[in-house]
């Protein structure tokens, strides 16, 4: 056994709760005082949840390591309270209760010595003895330290079924005094419930509480699972087969058990069973599709709103059915100092005079003039004209080549608490003309939304490429809708001259393609060892042609990481004099492997935010936040902001409040929305993130890491998208196998939708 004050953090894994820690330990009979000439112990093991400046009571073994010498191995640990005045100090200041940082407790242990935790307990109202605690800072400190006093209750059980300490604050925080029934009676609402615990989390617990594998319960807790996991996947639906399947192997249950547990589910959540036409071979038999509520509903929902928007009697652009387009073009050139070329004059007629319209192509055919033209005649014939995208980033990127205000679609519907839109289908928009760009990352919930608020008559454009990935949340929205063959559709084809001089534009076409990017050019003062340009494939040092392509090769997966963080930190300021911050994005194929968005986190944070003796931080799971760091959201919060905080926002940890438990970032959006501490497993670091996650957003670099550890991920769509995310320089970092195999590799395959079938329907009605 170990006692000891938990000093720093030098390295934990959420994923596994594997910690490293420095421990200053306890080295008399008693709690002896942690001194500046104690000598810290290494402790490794299960620590996670512990926080900086707790005093611990480890259970465990000490062991020799060959390298880092004498470490205690933990198996399990308990928090104590500190016994002296150093240990109280260092407790009190580290940020555990809110209303004390480090200045107010040096206050409260200077008036009350060791008999502070006492005080703090049993006669909290003398608290107001200490200079600069007046009564209502006293009611806070009072309340936040019962607060605390009950979660430690609550973890004492929740410990023992294997919760973390910080799940542990959330389940307490949704369920206060029942949380312990809550957890024993039926675990499986933790998944649901809380944010933070999945179905895994709340099986484990379930079993620990002695829930049977076989019961009832838990085989529906586990279909319910397995459709939430393919929504996270992008399916609306799975078919029933393929639903058995799946929740068999995750439950290691017999297939008997799943039709009852099917029925059982319907009843309870109102999963929907319906037949469907096979999706891509006529000649197969229906398909018995499955969904969740929202999914459904959402689908046929939006089928039926595009129906109606398209069959609409009225009109909101009334002038464009009879206009003199030689005309309105000439005029437009003379506005814009541009031709149209005959794809985009199709587009632009199109667009004014069908209710509903798509319009499609990949970089450097003209969508973004195509759209600016659409403005500026619907503009000067008075329409009032909303522009929508679904990221932050992508809406400023729409006002400026249109030069008109454009919105994040989830504030252009002003979603309130819960999800639910102030403008519907009962309170439409006010808009003769709505246009959206990058469609192709708008889920079919959203899309359900925003359609249901376009009022009648008005025209809607829907712009985007086909070709990049689909929506992170479930659906391929983009793809259905030119599918159904109901809507009217223009694909733009012809990259423009200008564009060709572009190596971001070409390759990005290359690679969709299925070929290699621009054999390289002799290398520049971003490669490190120039070799001749003359094997179709890069090789070792070289960098494109083009002076915004570059390619490192690197065929060392574990010596990536190092180089993308050296690229970032120093290679692109240096010659291009970019913000390593704010204009460098890091985009990889995964999360995880040496060289993943988690790992690379960990590098460039260092580098470019490290550590500072006396500046904040605070550790949440394996995460450090500190001020100055690039974070991104990880979920929809309807709750926060002045209309929600929307998965994949971005945004820029600008201040941090030991005392008032709170963390604030400045989003892409300018939005300053705070964060209690509490609240950070909603938050990741975004120096380096999936280019699944970079959707809809555009910035000056982009970085790319390829290696074979993300083999399973590295397809064409994946490449391009990354590709095409950025605006000025690409560059591509790794082996020349990993770049071969996304460059040849074709999507895994579709996803199980039916909205290109309903839409037909609906249309056919």
């Amino acid at each position: 056994m170990l006692d000891g004050v938990l000093e720093r953090i030098t390295y934990a894994n959420p994923e596994t709760g594997y910690t490293i820690a420095r421990i200053a330990p306890d080295r008399g009979t008693g709690r002896g005082p942690v001194s500046a000439m104690t000598e810290l112990v290494t402790a490794v093991g299960a620590l996670l949840g512990a926080n900086v400046g707790e005093s611990l009571r480890l259970r465990g073994r000490w062991t020799s390591h060959p390298k880092y010498g004498k470490q205690f191995e933990v198996h399990s640990y308990t928090t104590v309270l500190p016994a002296t005045e150093q240990g109280i100090r260092r407790y009190l200041g580290s940020g555990m209760i809110k209303g004390i940082g480090p200045v107010m407790a040096e206050r409260m242990v200077g008036h009350f010595g060791v008999d502070i935790m006492h005080v703090i307990d049993d006669e909290p109202d003398r608290l107001i003895e200490v200079q600069g605690l007046g009564p209502k800072r006293v009611d806070r400190v009072k309340r936040a330290w019962e607060e605390q006093k009950a979660i430690k209750e609550v973890m004492v059980f929740l410990q023992g079924v294997g919760v973390s300490t910080s799940l542990a604050v959330k389940i307490y925080k949704k369920y206060g005094d029942e949380s312990v029934d809550t957890v024993k009676k039926n675990p499986y609402r933790l998944a649901s419930d809380v944010w933070g615990i999945g179905f895994k989390t709340a099986d484990t617990i379930a079993a620990s509480v002695g829930i049977a594998r076989d019961s009832p319960e838990r085989v529906t807790a586990g279909l319910a699972y397995t459709l939430s996991e393919a929504a996270d996947n992008g399916h609306c639906y799975l078919p029933a087969d393929e639903l058995t399947e799946n929740a068999v192997k995750i439950l290691g249950v017999g297939t008997e058990l799943i039709p009852p547990c099917l029925e059982a589910l319907a009843d309870a959540e109102g999963a929907v069973r319906e037949d469907l036409p096979p999706a891509w071979d006529p000649e197969a038999p229906p398909v018995r599709a499955v969904y969740l509520p929202p999914f459904y509903y959402a689908e046929r929902s939006l089928a039926t709103g595009l129906s109606r928007l398209s069959a609409s009697a009225s009109d909101r652009l009334p002038a464009f059915a009879s206009v003199d387009w030689d005309k309105a073009f000439s005029w437009l050139r003379a506005k814009t100092g541009a031709d149209l070329a005959t794809e985009q004059a199709d587009a632009v007629r199109l667009a004014l005079t069908q209710k509903v319209a798509v319009l499609t192509g990949g970089p450097g055919c003209g969508k973004s003039f195509t759209v600016r033209s659409v403005v500026e005649l619907a503009v000067a014939r008075k329409a009032k004209v909303i522009l929508a995208a679904p990221t932050g980033r992508a809406a400023k990127r729409l006002a400026e080549l249109t030069g008109h205000e454009a919105a994040t679609i989830h504030r252009l519907l002003k979603l309130q608490p819960g999800g639910d839109p102030e403008f519907d289908q009962d309170n439409p928009l006010d808009a003769d003309l709505v246009v959206v760009d990058e469609t192709s990352m708008v889920d079919t919930v959203l899309a359900n939304k925003l359609v249901k608020a376009v009022p009648p008559g008005a025209h809607l454009l829907l712009v985007g490429d086909t070709d990049q990935l689909p929506s992170v949340g479930a659906g391929e929205v983009l793809r259905d809708l030119i599918g159904s063959q109901a809507l009217p559709v223009v694909r733009l084809t012809k990259i423009f001259r200008q564009a060709q001089r572009s190596g971001i534009v070409v390759n990005a076409h290359r690679v969709n393609a299925g070929r290699w990017p621009v054999p390289p050019a002799p290398a520049s003062a971003l490669a490190t060892a120039p070799a001749p340009a003359t094997s179709p494939a890069p090789q070792s040092g070289q960098i494109m042609k083009f002076d915004d392509f570059f390619w490192f090769n690197c065929d060392e997966t574990d010596e990536t990481p190092a180089l993308v963080a050296d690229i970032v930190a120093r290679r692109i300021p240096a010659k291009f004099g970019l913000d390593p911050r704010r204009d460098v994005q890091v985009l990889c194929p995964m999360h995880r492997g040496p060289a993943g968005a988690g790992n690379l986190n960990l590098l460039l944070q260092e580098q470019l935010t490290p550590f500072k003796e006396g500046k904040p931080e605070r550790r949440y799971g394996g995460r450090v936040f500190r001020v100055g760091d690039k974070v991104t959201q990880l979920r929809n919060n309807y709750d926060k902001g002045v209309a929600g905080v929307f998965n994949g926002t971005t945004g820029v940890v600008t201040g941090m409040s030991m005392e008032e438990h709170t963390l604030t970032v400045r989003t892409d959006e300018d939005e300053e929305v705070d964060y209690a501490f509490d609240e950070l497993d909603e938050l990741a670091h975004a120096y380096a993130v999936t280019i699944h996650r970079s959707q809809g957003s555009e910035y000056p670099a982009v970085v790319i890491p390829l290696t074979t550890s993300a083999w399973m991920m590295l397809q064409r769509n994946l490449l391009y998208t990354g590709i095409t995310r950025a605006k000025k320089l690409v560059v591509l970092a790794g082996s020349r196998r990993a770049l071969a195999a996304a460059v040849r590799t074709r999507s895994a395959g579709r996803r199980h939708t039916a909205l290109a079938y309903r839409i037909q329907r609906e249309m056919d009605a």
